[in-house]
């Protein structure tokens, strides 16, 4: 089934617009709050065997996707499409976090980061080969975990005293217990087997104050995909996100030992809740001398991940400007220590 959201002034295609978070026509410029919008102006079309084909209702052309696509474009008419289907019952999210950056904001956005390059090319800097830019919701499972730690190990603790003409030491020795209980609510884990984990990861943090319950309309003008793994297969990836923080918690447990030397470690992570959730991101694909590069931006903080180029002749330069102030420092600390410079 495909869905459409009509406009009840002049019968377009409407779409998600991040800035005013209402769907909008962009042939009158009418705009409709999602909450309140008429299922008299909502058109559906019903496809048979499950196909990959969809027809666009606004201007007949067949659309292709594959079977992961929830929500596309019509490219002949720019008209924006739901597949229904693949955003209900089991595979329907229950949050979403709308777009908060619109395209020209995301354009604006991407050309300042690159400026901001300290050793990319001066002329990767400028951000004018931009090739392709698509607003996508990437499937996420979002985890409440609980984790029980149990540590024990030896600290030390020391102390420095003076009596008469000698300055004593004092080593004193402990065994050291903790017992903690800790909760981590809704840890991101990225659900597209087409997505790099370690990209969408870097795209962190959302603000999840603004997640919303799921809406079809948010998808209308946007990509959109359906999870390839739910939320048991991936359980083991969000466990594994949050031992940094774990081992961080222990040791502000023990900061007030010279020395800790953990002998026993025992954590047991639980899952006490999960959601299927899409969140915003704009993938860029900027063409620089005969290759592709690949970037991820934050559709809701404007945040932007990727590997750009590197200026051999700026990476030169730098460590040859820290060899030159390094060699000045030195010779101006031994000429102040009466060596003379060198």
């Amino acid at each position: 089934m495909v869905i459409h959201y009509k406009c009840p002034n002049c019968g377009d295609d409407m779409s998600f617009d991040s800035e005013s978070g209402k769907l909008t026509c962009l042939s009158c410029g009418r705009q409709d709050a999602i909450e309140n919008f008429s299922d008299e102006f909502i058109t559906t079309t019903f496809e048979e065997n499950e196909t990959k084909e969809y027809h666009c209702e606004n201007c007949g052309a067949v659309l292709l996707t594959d079977t992961d696509t929830v929500a596309t474009t019509c490219s002949f008419c720019g008209a924006g499409v739901v597949i229904a289907e693949r955003v209900s019952g089991t595979l329907a999210p229950s949050l979403v976090i709308p777009f908060s950056i619109n395209k020209v904001e995301a354009v604006a956005a991407f050309k300042k980061w690159c400026k901001n390059g300290l050793v990319t090319p001066n002329d990767f800097m400028t951000a004018d080969r931009i090739k392709k830019l698509t607003g996508m919701y990437v499937p996420f499972w979002m985890y409440d975990l609980n984790s029980r730690v149990r540590v024990s190990g030896s600290g030390t603790k020391v102390r420095e005293y003076t009596s008469g003409d000698y300055i004593y030491t004092e080593t004193s020795y402990y065994r050291v217990f903790r017992d903690i209980n800790l909760d981590y609510m809704k840890v991101p884990v990225d659900a597209s087997e087409k997505m790099e984990d370690g990209l969408m990861d870097k795209l962190e943090p959302y603000k999840y104050d603004q997640l919303k319950t799921f809406k079809t309309p948010y998808l209308a003008g946007y990509l959109a995909e359906k999870y390839n793994y739910d939320d048991k297969a991936l359980l083991p990836r969000a466990k594994t996100k949050i031992q940094s923080f774990i081992d961080s918690y222990i040791h502000s447990t023990v900061s007030g030992y010279a020395t800790f030397i953990p002998e026993q470690k025992e954590i047991e992570s639980k899952k006490m809740k999960s959601y299927y959730v899409l969140l915003p991101i704009w993938m860029v694909t900027y063409h620089y001398r005969g290759k592709d590069y690949i970037f991820a931006m934050n559709g809701q903080t404007g945040k932007v991940v990727g590997k750009p180029p590197i200026s051999r002749a700026k990476v030169a330069g730098w460590f040859g400007g820290i060899a030159a102030i390094t060699l000045l420092i030195f010779r101006l600390v031994t000429f102040f220590m009466g060596g003379g410079l060198i």
